[in-house]
């Protein structure tokens, strides 16, 4: 796990703390998800973590009032090669847009629908992937936001983000724990993942009602990958964890007559918890095949 580091006010920014959900001028808005970070020891083990290098290509999802937005920059932008960041809230795309001017190109939109695989390098060898990932992601939407970010995996050199410590429990979860779920199984068959640093509530302004923590996520190469449709595995697993309580043989009904679950030596006696990612992927692959065979 991560330690936060002695923070160093950079010119960039400038933060204050508050006990209201006014900060800098601008009031957090609860439809946004909006809590500002602004704690400089955790800022400043963030960017120890990313490690911004200069000329990278890299994109923020909601970089709010700037907090992290200002470093990262100082590290990492050019004119020529600025930083790119997602952000909803029209009032603060005014007030980056002022703060960073060339350094910073900004997208005005729902991160749930941009289309993040816009941003990978059109000169990057074919294959490679060039984009990297940062944010404090709206809890609200964070589950969402994830699964969408799948999409773009192939394109992306990692992600980091700030996000709800629960969620990020369940994340990086082991199978056999209450934490192990459809997002633990999904995420791990696409990303190998790392919890880096807690996040205290009152390192926000203003404060959530949960901790929160910072996780990395690195996509598997595609050669890591097992061959599977993730709409057949997403479907899978979606109905083994509809009944957490329940064993697999009742969750799994449906697919008893299109999986020879014997051969395969996967248990249905088990619940859904107990399932490592790769017997999820197996299972997932011999509905593949026997749908490929009836067609």
């Amino acid at each position: 796990m991560g330690r936060a580091l002695n923070f160093t006010r950079h010119p960039f920014f400038y933060l204050s703390m508050s006990n209201s959900r006014q900060h800098q001028g601008h009031f957090a808005r609860k439809r946004f998800g909006q809590n500002f970070l602004v704690d400089h020891g955790v800022i400043d083990a963030i960017v120890a973590a990313i490690r911004p290098e200069r000329g990278e290509r890299m994109v923020e999802i909601g970089p709010g009032l700037g907090a992290l937005t200002g470093p990262v920059i100082a590290r990492l932008a050019t004119p020529e090669s600025p930083l790119h960041a997602v952000e909803l809230d029209r009032d603060l795309i005014d007030r980056l847009k002022q703060r960073f001017g060339n350094l910073l190109e900004l997208h005005a939109g729902d991160a749930l629908a941009f289309d993040f695989g816009s941003l990978a390098r059109a000169d990057a060898p074919q294959g490679k992937p060039s984009l990297r990932i940062i944010g404090n992601l709206p809890y609200n939407i964070s589950s969402p936001l994830l699964f969408h970010l799948m999409s773009f995996a192939d394109a992306v050199i990692d992600q980091h983000f700030m996000l709800q410590n629960e969620v990020v429990e369940r994340m990086v979860a082991e199978p056999g724990t209450k934490a192990f779920s459809r997002l633990s199984v999904m995420l791990q068959y696409r990303y190998a993942m790392d919890k880096l640093i807690d996040v205290p509530p009152e390192s926000f302004q203003p404060p959530p009602k949960v901790d929160s923590a910072i996780v990395r996520m690195i996509p598997h190469a595609p050669h890591e990958l097992a061959a599977v449709d993730p709409a057949v595995l997403g479907a899978l697993v979606t109905a083994a964890f509809s009944q957490r309580r329940k064993m697999l043989r009742n969750t799994l009904g449906e697919y008893r007559d299109a999986v020879d679950f014997d051969a395969l030596g996967f248990d249905l006696s088990r619940r859904a918890e107990d399932v490592s990612v790769d017997e999820y992927v197996r299972v997932a692959q011999a509905l593949e095949k026997r749908r490929r065979a009836g067609e």
